[in-house]
């Protein structure tokens, strides 16, 4: 391997370890706190999901960029992993969705309505928003079971997105 083909994977493995690492905590730890009806938390495990599911993505170019420079982009292990590296950024894209779901449910404002904090407002009212939905949400009326159903995608989803994960690792190991 070249000096350049060395480089990239260096990139693929730091993608792999520093983006997938925190999503895959992120959504694991989502169903929890949403048990716990702790929206402040549910919030920031979103926003992590959303920027590291980004961050993965450069996983899947660097991955792209050096099996095209090692000439392997033709095999069928790598365009199966490609292939299921989108479907779960796909996942992770549903995923997210429940997770906003269930914020706004345990904010009290039902399903379908705005996210609070969700516009383009300066990082202070965005923190008083925060802080108001934490002081809101105990006296809400929630229910037990308000956000049982996301709370169950989420982690049937995240499972999915995990095991995803690791059909791709076995298989660059196994043709690696």
């Amino acid at each position: 391997m070249s000096f350049s083909q060395h480089l990239v994977l260096w990139l693929h493995i730091a993608f792999v370890i520093f983006a997938i690492g925190p999503v895959t905590l992120a959504i694991s730890s989502t169903p929890r706190y949403i048990k716990k009806r702790d929206v402040r938390i549910v919030r920031y495990l979103s926003r992590i999901t959303f920027i590291f599911m980004l961050a993965a993505l450069g996983v899947l170019v660097a991955g792209l960029v050096l099996a095209q420079m090692l000439s392997e982009s033709g095999r069928p292990w790598v365009i199966i992993s490609a292939t299921l590296f989108v479907v779960a950024e796909l996942l992770l894209l549903v995923i997210i969705r429940d997770q906003r779901r269930a914020i706004r449910m345990l904010s009290g404002a039902g399903p379908d309505a705005p996210e609070p904090g969700s516009g383009h407002a300066d990082a202070a009212a965005d923190g008083a928003g925060a802080a108001a939905d934490a002081e809101a949400a105990p006296t809400a009326g929630i229910t037990r079971d308000s956000a049982t159903v996301e709370r169950g995608r989420i982690a049937m989803m995240g499972g999915l997105v995990n095991l995803i994960w690791l059909v791709i690792l076995v298989l660059m190991v196994w043709n690696g």
